[in-house]
């Protein structure tokens, strides 16, 4: 039989496993949210421990808090920042709104941890208690939103390595493929030539645009409200003890944390984890189209595109022998379509806050901070075991150009918008090339047609006009 201590609250009695660090109020909402089965992310428990330990201190720092029992409780969180005692992190991610079932989870792991550092035993709270002890000047109301800003800023910072990473994979593959022309497509439909250095430094563009745009939601999140405790106005919270805390948690993160001009407002408004949500959607649908792109331009082989070969990462088919399919590029597609969900869940759960709280904070951190979580291995994935091994059909790339109507766009300076569209309408009914039937109808002279007609000069800004030999 497993042993048990007896905890009590304010509405009654509780066995609990007698080795757990948990306690009574995480016991209840385990019972009372048997949802998803997902607990808190690493980094979150790790954010919070570190939040409880910059309130520790500063609370010794004010004379509030026992040094004896402060530096306990410091202990006691320091080993869950270096990776202790997360099991003991119980609690549904769909819980009690505001984040208080959370909250209480680690404000009784760490009092429990902390009172056998004292030499007691679990469940003996006259030593070191949750509430008085370990959220002593704080309330959930400003412990969760800070831990929710201190929890996506570091995967904020590995999702942006990773960015950096395709990036300069793009800009490297824009290099090796400068020189070759590729048909450019408008609705699907033939039109002028692009290189394919091109398309990818495009791609380049792209990442680079969303790189700075989520380094500008990032900002946003180092405004803390911590101090402000239950409903912004600081009661029970020394501002002194709000400045310690502050400059502790700045110093034990490495970001430019700092207090909040108006701590109601921050309390009140998610709209800084909208931006950043809005941020990481942006992202999640320019990465559906450039991997919708590359998987259009690597269809076939045969009957497809077939301009570039991806890396053959696994068999495609359990059913037809030799398929290789594009699946790097499909799984990045599903995580954004995950991603964009998740936006609305945010969208949704920030407006729905009301008066002095949102207490839907919990599904907001944990949409959140699996956006950032998946977005950042997606695209490692993406990068590594795709992008940096296409390769290019330079050949086929050719063929596609020379038989394009689009290299007809070249024409409208000498023989006019009408009689190019004509040239165009006899090569498809044909199926001769452009400079075929420019040369049967003698349109332009023999020796201008190769100069009007080049690939790479379409590929090239401005107005071309080539004067006969």
């Amino acid at each position: 039989m497993e042993k048990k201590r007896v905890e009590k609250d304010y509405l009654g009695e509780k066995e609990i496993p007698e080795d757990a660090y948990y306690g009574i109020q995480t016991l209840r909402a385990i019972e009372n949210f048997p949802i998803s089965r997902i607990k808190a992310h690493p980094e979150f428990i790790r954010a919070t421990a570190i939040v409880k330990k910059a309130c520790a201190e500063a609370n010794m720092m004010t004379g509030d808090l026992d040094a004896r029992i402060a530096k306990a409780i410091i202990n006691a969180a320091d080993e869950i920042i270096n990776g202790k005692l997360h099991d003991q992190f119980l609690v549904d991610v769909f819980q009690a709104g505001a984040g208080t079932s959370h909250n209480m989870n680690a404000n009784e792991v760490i009092a429990n941890r902390a009172i056998e550092i004292l030499g007691g035993k679990k469940g003996d709270y006259k030593i070191v208690h949750p509430n008085d002890h370990v959220n002593m000047a704080q309330s959930t109301n400003d412990v969760f939103p800070t831990v929710m800003r201190i929890s996506c800023l570091p995967l904020i910072q590995r999702l942006i390595i990773e960015l950096k990473n395709l990036k300069e994979a793009f800009e490297k593959k824009a290099k090796e493929f400068d020189k070759i022309i590729k048909p450019g497509r408008t609705h699907l439909k033939d039109a002028a030539p692009i290189r394919l250095g091109q398309v990818f430094n495009a791609y380049a563009s792209i990442i680079s645009e969303n790189i700075e745009r989520i380094e500008r939601a990032s900002i946003a999140l180092e405004d803390l409200n911590i101090g402000a405790t239950a409903v912004g106005t600081g009661l029970n919270a020394d501002p002194e003890y709000v400045k310690i805390v502050v400059e502790k948690l700045k110093a034990y993160t490495g970001f430019k944390l700092r207090s909040a001009k108006n701590l109601i407002a921050v309390t009140q408004s998610m709209g800084d984890f909208v931006e950043l949500s809005n941020a990481l959607k942006t992202l999640a649908i320019d990465m559906i189209k450039i991997a919708n792109d590359i998987r259009l331009m690597s269809s076939g082989p045969v009957t497809g595109l077939n301009e570039i070969n991806l890396p053959s990462v696994q068999p495609g088919s359990s059913i037809m022998p030799g398929k290789v399919n594009p699946v790097i590029a499909e799984a990045m597609n599903m995580v954004a379509f995950q991603v964009i969900g998740n936006d609305l869940t945010v969208t949704l759960a920030s407006q729905a806050g009301q008066l002095e709280l949102n207490v839907m904070m919990p599904v907001i951190a944990f949409n959140l901070i699996q956006s950032l979580d998946i977005l950042k291995n997606s695209i490692h994935v993406f990068t590594e075991r795709l992008v940096l091994g296409i390769t290019a059909n330079e050949k086929r790339c050719r063929e596609m150009v020379e038989r394009s109507p689009g290299l007809a766009l070249a024409l409208n300076p000498y023989i006019g918008f009408e009689a190019t569209a004509k040239v165009v309408q006899e090569a498809i009914a044909t199926g001769k090339t452009i400079k075929e039937v420019i040369l049967e109808k003698k349109l332009i002279p023999k020796d201008m047609v190769d100069k009007i007609l080049d690939p790479y000069a379409l590929t090239e800004p401005g107005k071309r006009k080539v004067k006969q030999s």
